[in-house]
C-alpha cells in the first residue's frame, strides 16, 4: 500500500477550525447563560422600560394645578410611569370651572407636562377632547366626515330645462349631476291601485301606501300583524322598500304571495327590520330605508306579516315595486351600520341577489349623462332634455354631523374627515400642534404619544378627490355607479354590489392609511408616536387589522367583568403579531356599576385571560384627576375602576403593579407562538375574524389580513413566515366564494413554496375591477390549486412543496401536518396559555387558572430537552420543577394552581438528569406547619379615617363588618395587625412561608420590621426565609379595604354629617357591606423544594 504524506497546511487549518468552533460554541453558551441570568434578574425587578400606564382622565373640567402635581407624584410612587391625558366631558357629571382651551387650562396642562418631565413619567395626550375620536370646534364642515347625499328631479322631454335643483342638505358640496332615461316606468302598489287590510285592524293603514313619507302608522302591540294587499290587476314585484317613523324599531317580517290558481300563501322572503339605534355614529341616516329584493314575482295578492315588533314603532311607507333596488343599500353604503357595539364577522356580508330579468328596469351605465358642467353655483341646471322621461340626480357631500365625544361643550365640534391626510394634518395642527407651539420643549420632554381611543364615530362614504382616487385605485370610473348609493341598480345587481364592495374597501383603506397613517405621519414630524385601539364599537368603517397596522402602537380593551374584551383584545394581539409590534396594550379593567367596590384580586381572572392571548403592556382604566383635596373619595364616574390616589388601596397598588410589570416584561420577550393564521377575508367593514373550523385546545392563533399575506408573507422551512420572524404552520381561509386574483396569486406562490393552506376554493372576485378577466383568473387558479379537493370526497392534495386542504377539522389538519399541541391542556378550557419563543432557545409559557378552585394539571409543552422552571410573577420567585417527563416532541410537567393563579413555565438549560417523574408532590412538596398564629392580635385603625382612636385586641380574626362598633364596621382604609411567632433553630434547608389565609382587599407584610412583600391575590403567601430568625419573630400586616363600607355607613347619617363625597354614589343605608380585613388562618410553614 502506498503511504500518503500528510499535508501539514491542511492539518493546521483543521486544527484552527476546531479551535474556533470550540471557542464559538463556548462563547455562545456563555452568551446564552448571560441572557438567561439577565432574563431572570429583569423578571424579579423589571427595568424602567416596562411601562404600567393609566388613562388619566380630566373629567368635566374638574382639574387643578395642585391636583395634577399630586396625581403625578402619587403615580411615580406606585410605579405608574406612563399616563394618557384625556379631556373628557360627561354630561351627567357636574362640570368644573376650568374650561378646556382657556388660559387656566393651558397653564394646568403646562404644569402637568413639566412635572411629568421632572418625574420621568411618559405622557400621551388624546388627539382631541373626548375619548372618541378626532374632532373639535376647529373642524369646518368641509373638513368633516361626509357622505354622498342626493336629490332627484323627474323631467319629460324633449324640452329646455332651466331650474334650480333641490339641495338635499343645507351644507352641501356638489359632486356630480347625473341624468338617465327611464325606459320602463316603475309600478308601485298604492292605496288607489289595491285594497289594503290588516289583522288586527290598524287605523289609517292606507297612509303607509300613499307615497307620502310624512304620514304613516304606529303599531299597537308586538304582533303578529298581517297586512293584506290585493291589487286590482296583476303586478310584477321585484323589491320591497320600507320607510319607518322616526322612532326606534325592530321587527321580523315575512313577505308572502298568493300565486295564481292557489288559495295558499307562499313565503317568498323573511327579513329583519332593525332601526333600533338612531345615533349618528351608527348611521348618518338614522332611519334609512329598508330595501328587500324579492326576485321577479307576478301576482295580485300579497301579505306582509310583522312579528316581534318593538313598542311604539311605526312605518311611514311600504313600497312594493316593479323596479329592482339594491337589497340593503342603506347598509351597503354605510348609511346605516350595526346598531350594537360588537358587529360579528359576517355582519357586513350579504347574500347574492337574483339576476335582473328585464334590463329595461335598471339604469344602464352607458345611458348616464354627466351634467355637472351645466349647473351653476346656486344649483340651477340648464339642459336640453332629450325625448322621454328622465331622472336627474344632484349628488354632493354633506357632513355626517358626528362630533367628538364625550367632551366638554367648549371642546366639542365636528369629527374630522377620516379619508383625507390633508384634513387630518389640519386637525393635528389645531390641537396637538398648539400644545407643541405653546409649551416650551424643555417642559414637555415627557410628551411622547398621540392617543386614539376606540373608534366610535360612525361611517362616511365620500371625501374630497374621491372620484379621482377611486379611479386610480380600481382602474374604472365610479361616476356612473353613484346612483347605487341610493339603491338604483346600475347595469345589474352583480355589478352594482361589486361597485359598492369596492367603495367600502376604498373607505376602509383610506380610513387606515389617511386617518391612522396620516395622524402617525403628522406626529412623527415632531418626534411623537401614535397609540391606537384598533377596533370600533359604533359604526367602525375600516378593517381592524390594517387599521391597527398603521399605528406605532396598538391596544385592545377589556372590562374586569362581563364580555367586553372578548373580541377587542384578539383584534389587538393579532394586529400586533402580524405587523411586528413588540408592545400590545389593553385598556385594562374598566367597569360599570358599583363605584369603589372592586380591588385587584377581582380583576385578575380577566387580566390573565388576555395576557394569555398576547396582551403585554397594561394600561389601567382609570385614574381620574383629583382636584379637590378636601373631598374624599373624590371625583369619580359611572365607569372604570378607581386607580387614583384617593382610593383606599392605592397605597398598596405598587404590589399589583409589580405583578403587571413582571408579566408584561416576560410577554414582551422574543416572538409569539401561534400555529394557525385565520384569514379574515377581504370584505369591509370588519371588526373581527372567525375561527372556523374551530381551534382545538392547546393551540394558539392569530387573525391575518390580505395586506400582510400579499406584501409580507413568505415560506421558510415549510412555515408561513413574516419579516419580523413570526411563523404559522397553516393558513385557514374563511368559507367564502370570493377572493381578488392578486391575493389568490400570492397564495399560490406560498403553497408552491411549501405553505399549507386550508379552505374552500374561491369562485370569483368580489371586486368590479378588471372584470370579467378577474373572475376568469380566479376560476383558473382555483382549478389549478384545488383540482379535485372538494372537501367531501377529497380533502387534501400536495401542490408544489406545499399542501391544500379543505373540509377537514383542525384536529385532522394538525395531525396530517404532524403538528402536536403547543400546550396540551384540559379540554374544559379552564386553563389558558400563551407562548413566547426566544432566539437563544428559551421557551416561555404563561398559564392561567380561570376558575375559582384549585387545579392540578399535567400540561404537555411542545418542548424537549430543556429544564422546566416555575416563575411566579406575584412575588418574583423562581425555582426548577424537578418532576417532568419528556416524550416525542413534548415535555409533561405536573402543575398545581390555586384559584385564579397564574404562572410562567420557563424552559431553559439542558436537562441534567435521565430519570423522570410526574409526581405532583415532587414539584409541590407538602408544607409543614411551624406556627399557627390564631390569637393575641392587636389591630390599629387610622383615626384620621374615622377608625377607633385606640388599638383593639382580639383572639379570633374576623370580618370588620361583623363588629358592633360602627367605627370598625364601616371602616375604610388601612389597619395594622400585629403579633409574634416562633421559629425553631433546627429548621434547616427549608423555605419559610407566611400564609395569610384569606383577606380583603390587599396586604403588606413586615417581619421583624423588615418589609417582606405584599399580597393581593390567592394564594396569599410570601417567602419570608431571609427575614426570620430562630426564636421570637414580630409580624406586622397592613390590610386595606375598599371605600364602599364607609360610604354606606355615611348613608346612615343626616346629609349634613356625611363626610364622604363623590360624583357617583350608588349606595344607600340598606346596601350590603363588603367583607373586609384579615380573615386568616395565618400560618407559618416550612417547605423543601
Amino acid at each position: 500500500m502506498k503511504r500518503v504524506k500528510p499535508n501539514i497546511f491542511v492539518i493546521i487549518l483543521i486544527s484552527i477550525s476546531i479551535l474556533f468552533s470550540s471557542s464559538n460554541c463556548s462563547i455562545q453558551n456563555q452568551n446564552s447563560r448571560a441572557f438567561g441570568d439577565q432574563l431572570q434578574t429583569s423578571f424579579v425587578t423589571p427595568p424602567d422600560t416596562i411601562q404600567t400606564s393609566v388613562y388619566w382622565y380630566w373629567i368635566s373640567d374638574n382639574i387643578s394645578k395642585e391636583g395634577v402635581v399630586k396625581d403625578l407624584q402619587a403615580m411615580k410612587k406606585v410605579g405608574i410611569n406612563r399616563a394618557f391625558i384625556g379631556n373628557i366631558g360627561i354630561e351627567d357629571l357636574p362640570f368644573g370651572k376650568v374650561k378646556i382651551l382657556t388660559e387656566e387650562w393651558w397653564d394646568i396642562l403646562h404644569t402637568a407636562l413639566k412635572t411629568a418631565t421632572e418625574l420621568n413619567i411618559e405622557i400621551g395626550i388624546f388627539n382631541s377632547p373626548g375619548w372618541s375620536q378626532s374632532g373639535g370646534p376647529w373642524v369646518k364642515p368641509e373638513q368633516s366626515m361626509r357622505y354622498l347625499a342626493s336629490s332627484e328631479t323627474t323631467v319629460t322631454g324633449p324640452k329646455k330645462f332651466v331650474q334650480k335643483l333641490d339641495k338635499p342638505q343645507d351644507i352641501f358640496q356638489d359632486v356630480k349631476v347625473l341624468a338617465w332615461p327611464v325606459k320602463k316606468k316603475n309600478q308601485i302598489i298604492n292605496n288607489e291601485t289595491a285594497t289594503i287590510a290588516t289583522s288586527p285592524a290598524i287605523k289609517d293603514i292606507n297612509k303607509a301606501f300613499d307615497g307620502d313619507k310624512t304620514t304613516g302608522i304606529t303599531f299597537s302591540g308586538n304582533g303578529p300583524i298581517a297586512i293584506d294587499i290585493d291589487s286590482k290587476d296583476n303586478i310584477i314585484i321585484r323589491n320591497i322598500t320600507i320607510e319607518t317613523t322616526n322612532h326606534p324599531i325592530t321587527a321580523k317580517c315575512q313577505f308572502q304571495v298568493k300565486m295564481s290558481g292557489s288559495d295558499e300563501y307562499k313565503t317568498i322572503k323573511e327579513f329583519d327590520i332593525n332601526r333600533s339605534n338612531p345615533a349618528l355614529n351608527v348611521g348618518f341616516i338614522p332611519y334609512a330605508p329598508i330595501s328587500v329584493s324579492t326576485g321577479k314575482i307576478e301576482a295580485k295578492t300579497f301579505r306582509l306579516i310583522f312579528t316581534n315588533i318593538s313598542n311604539n314603532s311605526g312605518i311611514t311607507e311600504i313600497a312594493l315595486q316593479s323596479t329592482p333596488r339594491i337589497e340593503s343599500f342603506s347598509e351597503k353604503t354605510l348609511a346605516k351600520m350595526w346598531s350594537t357595539p360588537l358587529p360579528y364577522w359576517d355582519t357586513y356580508l350579504w347574500p347574492d341577489q337574483a339576476e335582473i330579468d328585464d334590463s329595461e328596469t335598471v339604469v344602464r351605465a352607458d345611458d348616464i349623462i354627466d351634467l355637472s358642467n351645466q349647473i351653476t353655483s346656486d344649483g340651477t341646471l340648464s339642459w336640453d332634455v332629450p325625448a322621454g322621461e328622465w331622472i336627474i340626480m344632484r349628488t354632493g357631500m354633506t357632513p355626517t354631523k358626528v362630533t367628538n365625544a364625550p367632551a366638554s361643550p367648549e371642546g366639542t365640534g365636528l369629527e374630522i374627515d377620516k379619508m383625507s391626510k390633508e384634513h387630518i394634518q389640519s386637525h393635528f395642527d389645531a390641537f396637538i400642534g398648539q400644545i407643541i407651539k405653546r409649551i416650551p420643549e424643555k417642559d414637555r420632554k415627557c410628551f411622547k404619544v398621540v392617543v386614539q381611543d376606540s373608534y366610535e364615530t360612525g361611517g362616511q362614504n365620500f371625501t374630497d378627490g374621491f372620484i379621482k382616487d377611486f379611479k386610480q385605485r380600481y382602474n374604472y370610473d365610479p361616476t356612473p355607479f353613484l346612483p347605487t348609493y341610493y339603491g338604483y341598480v346600475v347595469n345589474n345587481e352583480k355589478e352594482s354590489d361589486r361597485f359598492l364592495w369596492d367603495m367600502r374597501r376604498f373607505v376602509a383603506d383610506k380610513v387606515a392609511y389617511d386617518y391612522v397613517g396620516g395622524l402617525r405621519d403628522a406626529s412623527h414630524k415632531y418626534g411623537l408616536k401614535t397609540w391606537l385601539e384598533n377596533y370600533g364599537h359604533w359604526g367602525f368603517p375600516s378593517e381592524f387589522l390594517m387599521y391597527g397596522g398603521q399605528s406605532d402602537e396598538i391596544g385592545g380593551e377589556f372590562w374586569s367583568e362581563g364580555d367586553l374584551g372578548n373580541i377587542e383584545n384578539r383584534a389587538a394581539t393579532s394586529a400586533g403579531h402580524i405587523y411586528g409590534k413588540s408592545k400590545i396594550s389593553a385598556e385594562s379593567n374598566t367597569a360599570g356599576g358599583p363605584a369603589y367596590s372592586r380591588y385587584p384580586a377581582m380583576m385578575k381572572q380577566r387580566n390573565d385571560r388576555f395576557f394569555a392571548e398576547g396582551i403585554n403592556n397594561t394600561l389601567l382604566h382609570v385614574y381620574i384627576s383629583q382636584p379637590y383635596e378636601d373631598k374624599n373619595p373624590g371625583v369619580n364616574a359611572w365607569f372604570g375602576n378607581e386607580f387614583d390616589r384617593k382610593n383606599t388601596w392605592f397605597s398598596q397598588l405598587d404590589v399589583y403593579i409589580q405583578y403587571l410589570k413582571r408579566v408584561n416584561y416576560m410577554l414582551q420577550q422574543g416572538l409569539n407562538v401561534a400555529d394557525a393564521a385565520y384569514f379574515i377575508g377581504e370584505d369591509t367593514p370588519k371588526m373581527t375574524g372567525i375561527v372556523d373550523p374551530s381551534l382545538p385546545i392547546g393551540y394558539q392563533f392569530d387573525y391575518i389580513n390580505a395586506e400582510v399575506i400579499e406584501k409580507y408573507m413568505t415560506v421558510k422551512n415549510g412555515l408561513l413566515t413574516l419579516p419580523h420572524g413570526t411563523q404559522y404552520k397553516i393558513l385557514v381561509l374563511p368559507k367564502q366564494e370570493t377572493m381578488r386574483p392578486e391575493l389568490l396569486k400570492k397564495i399560490e406562490q406560498l403553497i408552491l413554496a411549501g405553505g399549507v393552506v386550508m379552505g374552500p376554493a374561491p369562485k370569483r372576485s368580489p371586486s368590479l375591477e378588471n372584470q370579467p378577466e378577474a373572475d376568469k383568473i380566479v376560476q383558473d387558479l382555483s382549478k389549478k390549486l384545488w383540482d379535485n379537493v372538494d372537501g367531501v370526497t377529497v380533502k387534501y392534495r400536495k401542490a408544489g412543496k406545499g399542501m391544500i386542504l379543505n373540509g377537514m377539522t383542525m384536529e385532522d389538519a394538525f395531525k396530517l401536518i404532524n403538528c402536536v399541541p403547543d400546550c396540551k391542556l384540559p379540554e374544559d378550557n379552564t386553563i389558558h396559555y400563551g407562548h413566547r419563543t426566544l432566539k437563544n432557545g428559551t421557551e416561555i409559557y404563561f398559564i392561567s387558572n380561570q376558575t375559582n378552585e384549585q387545579k392540578v394539571i399535567y400540561p404537555e409543552f411542545r418542548v424537549r430537552g430543556l429544564q422546566p422552571e416555575l416563575w411566579d410573577a406575584t412575588n418574583g420567585n423562581t425555582r426548577k420543577l424537578k418532576a417532568y417527563e419528556s416524550f416525542g416532541q413534548s415535555t409533561k410537567v405536573p402543575i398545581k394552581l390555586a384559584p385564579f393563579e397564574s404562572a410562567f413555565i420557563v424552559f431553559r438549560g439542558k436537562i441534567s438528569k435521565t430519570d423522570v417523574s410526574t409526581n405532583i408532590e415532587v414539584n409541590y412538596p407538602d408544607m409543614q406547619l411551624i406556627s399557627n398564629i390564631s390569637s393575641n392580635w392587636k389591630i390599629t385603625f387610622d383615626p384620621s379615617q374615622r377608625g377607633p382612636v385606640k388599638p383593639i385586641l382580639i383572639d379570633t380574626l374576623k370580618d370588620w363588618t361583623t363588629f358592633s362598633d360602627d367605627l370598625i364596621k364601616y371602616y375604610s382604609g388601612t389597619a395594622v395587625y400585629e403579633n409574634t411567632f416562633n421559629i425553631d433553630s433546627d429548621i434547616k434547608d427549608s423555605d419559610i412561608i407566611m400564609d395569610l389565609g384569606n383577606l380583603t382587599a390587599m396586604g403588606k407584610v413586615y417581619i421583624n420590621d423588615e418589609y417582606a412583600g405584599g399580597v393581593w391575590t390567592q394564594p396569599y403567601r410570601l417567602n419570608i426565609s431571609k427575614l426570620v430568625k430562630p426564636g421570637t419573630n414580630t409580624l406586622k400586616i397592613e390590610i386595606v379595604n375598599n371605600w364602599m363600607n364607609r360610604i354606606i355607613g355615611d348613608q346612615q347619617l343626616p346629609k349634613n354629617q356625611r363626610k364622604t363625597w363623590s360624583f357617583v354614589n350608588p349606595y344607600n343605608a340598606q346596601s350590603k357591606l363588603q367583607p373586609s380585613g384579615l380573615f386568616g388562618p395565618v400560618n407559618v410553614h416550612s417547605v423543601k423544594y
